[in-house]
């Protein structure tokens, strides 16, 4: 079994490779040797990032455009990685959105968009990259939820609904696929610093008042790359609001408190 401080020739797939938290994942993997695959919608930018992956790694690195709510695109780009690179080793699943905004404000076709990108693409593409794993008996499924999927809060509420149906999604299927040899990892991390905030809150008010809690890109990336090929189940940051989520969970009259208070920044 490889691990993630040694994935030479690994082949890593990284969706919403293309800036971001997934850029980071895709760099990381790089300096550690794997042949990178970088998947997302803006064609102008995973080439950048392909060629950045070659000049860390030493060795050929590859892009597709993907659109993962479209189901025949999905299948076009796993066929060409399976005919072009070969068996995927690790999936990352980091390609989604968010909209911050109340219930009653937002816009239904933007909602049903978002479980099309965050749930029902990883849904389909993960299918078929478990399937090609489990014929070899080996691989490594990582999802990224959000703590907004452990704990939600006012003007996340079809945001947070995607992210709680990652989680369940994940659990459920670390479980049937373990005695294949495949693991799953779920990483729920807070706010980060990237662009992903240009949609969800054009502001700006959001991240300056969460502040203390926003997270570093290439720092969760590392710790991202440095779990694949083990059976991690989880990796939950800020540690500060991995314990509001546990809190949230055992206790959930002061969760409601917290998550319409303190927590409550939108």
């Amino acid at each position: 079994m490889y691990t993630g401080q040694d994935l030479t020739d690994k082949v890593v797939v990284v969706t919403g490779g293309s800036a971001g938290l997934g850029e980071q994942i895709c760099y990381e993997a790089a300096k550690k040797g794997a042949i990178v695959v970088v998947c997302a919608r803006r064609i102008n930018l995973i080439g950048k990032v392909k060629e950045a992956c070659e000049a860390l790694s030493g060795k050929d690195a590859f892009s597709f455009q993907l659109d993962i709510a479209d189901p025949e695109n999905v299948e076009t780009v796993f066929e060409k990685i399976k005919a072009e690179v070969g068996p995927i080793d690790v999936l990352v699943n980091n390609a989604g959105f968010g909209i911050f905004e109340n219930f009653m404000d937002i816009d239904l076709a933007i909602a049903r968009n978002m479980f099309e990108v965050n749930v029902l693409g990883m849904m389909v593409f993960t299918q078929k990259v478990a399937i090609q794993m489990a014929e070899r008996g080996i691989g490594h499924i990582i999802n990224v939820a959000s703590m907004a999927g452990k704990m939600a809060t006012a003007k996340s509420t079809v945001y947070s609904a995607t992210k709680f149906a990652v989680l369940g999604f994940s659990n459920a299927l670390r479980l049937e696929l373990k005695p294949l040899g495949i693991s799953v990892t779920t990483v729920n991390p807070g706010p980060i610093q990237t662009e992903f905030f240009d949609k969800a809150d054009p502001s700006g008010d959001y991240l300056a008042s969460v502040d203390v809690f926003v997270l570093e890109p290439n720092k969760l990336a590392k710790e991202i790359v440095y779990v694949m090929g083990t059976h991690k189940r989880e990796i939950n940051r800020p540690r500060i609001m991995e314990g509001a989520s546990r809190l949230y969970t055992l206790f959930p009259h002061i969760g409601d408190l917290l998550a319409g208070g303190i927590l409550n920044k939108k």
